[in-house]
């Protein structure tokens, strides 16, 4: 019975990533069911297990008639089940523009792109008040990019924006520079009267990135 088991599970488990990624919109239990030609008890069993995963997200939607019903759909996180060119064409393009420009014409190009985040992220920023606020903004921007950020607080209160994915990985792995650079635009973002230290990376083999943010001595 077991040689049949795991493979039936995990095909029905595929087939309802496969399901939700094509769907223009987020999916009931039932309409899963339906489409897949499989109890809703069978379907609700891979759900639990896709969200304790944290592979599938729910919300509740309004129905006309009776209780909301609880819809789901895929989290940044099921997207390694979907294989993307993007990240061999960004790195190709860093490579051709270091052989191209040099290292000083790449360091120039990343400079011009940490300008342009600082100028967005702090747009966004204008109507937060204090630091926490900031910080909080800054985490919905980053999620909305595909890093999956949140805002928590350190073992001595100190506050942490955590990333638990980097959508850039593989070209921060080819130009070292792009991470750098990461800092310093969160930096001039949340501005002097804090100061932001990495203390986990995930090039470096951390689970996830975390920056430690703390006031400084003039922020009080």
């Amino acid at each position: 019975m077991s040689t049949t088991t795991k493979p039936d599970h995990t095909r029905t488990r595929r087939a309802i990533i496969d399901l939700l990624k094509a769907s223009s919109s987020a999916l009931s239990v039932k309409a899963l069911a339906r489409e897949l030609e499989l109890t809703p008890m069978a379907i609700r069993l891979h759900i639990h297990q896709l969200r304790d995963e944290g592979l599938i997200a729910g919300e509740l939607e309004p129905r006309t008639k009776g209780r909301p019903a609880t819809v789901w759909s895929l989290t940044d996180a099921a997207r390694r089940f979907f294989p993307d060119g993007h990240e061999e064409l960004v790195v190709g393009l860093l490579r051709s523009m270091r052989e191209t420009f040099g290292a000083d014409g790449v360091r120039q190009l990343l400079q011009v792109r940490a300008r342009e985040q600082s100028a967005r992220y702090r747009g966004a920023m204008a109507d937060c008040g204090d630091a926490e606020a900031r910080l909080e903004r800054l985490a919905e921007l980053r999620t909305a990019e595909g890093y999956m950020a949140s805002v928590t607080r350190d073992a001595d209160g100190a506050l942490l924006l955590v990333e638990d994915h980097c959508p850039i990985c593989a070209a921060a792995r080819s130009c070292q520079g792009l991470c750098a650079s990461e800092l310093e635009v969160f930096q001039e973002a949340m501005g002097d009267e804090v100061e932001l230290t990495r203390t986990d990376h995930i090039i470096a083999g951390a689970r996830r990135c975390a920056y430690r943010v703390v006031p400084t001595d003039d922020g009080g």
